[in-house]
């Protein structure tokens, strides 16, 4: 199932970092920001988290919510928000069938080899439940959450 932009996205629900059962659709009346990222604690997710950690009293302002969701159990997700003061919920999806739904996990390019994995994206998801804007890929973890903020704020 593709993920498409004025489409219903697709349901789910995952574990967070305390045990927390948490659902796509608790969110219910806010945008949110389901960003896919490979690994915790890692240098290129450890600059896009922080950027999100950074930015996200503006994302507040706009009525979003940030989700970060990855393979990682609820231990790396506790140790990776403490260690950089993360203030937003990290999901877990050891088995990859929400990236998967969502096109973040599959064959992919890495240092110029065909590998699979989970893809680096972001899909937004406004307070109807539809998909406003699919990143299919992101290229730069750093400056990719000012790109989300921009966009946000220009929503009407």
């Amino acid at each position: 199932m593709a993920i498409e932009e004025g489409k219903a996205a697709p349901a789910f629900t995952l574990t967070d970092q305390s045990g927390k059962k948490v659902a796509l659709k608790d969110f219910r009346g806010q945008h949110v920001i389901v960003y896919f990222y490979p690994k915790d604690d890692t240098p290129g997710c450890t600059k896009q988290a922080c950027g999100f950690r950074d930015l996200s009293k503006k994302i507040v302002k706009e009525d979003a919510v940030v989700l970060g969701v990855s393979p990682d159990d609820e231990a790396s997700h506790q140790k990776f928000m403490k260690k950089y003061k993360l203030p937003f919920t990290l999901l877990c999806d050891p088995d990859r069938k929400v990236m998967t739904k969502y096109g973040a996990y599959g064959e992919k390019m890495m240092y110029g080899k065909k590998t699979i994995g989970v893809i680096r994206s972001t899909v937004w998801v406004g307070p109807d439940g539809k998909v406003i804007k699919h990143w299919r890929k992101v290229p730069k973890a750093a400056d990719h959450p000012a790109k989300v903020l921009e966009q946000l704020q220009a929503f009407e």
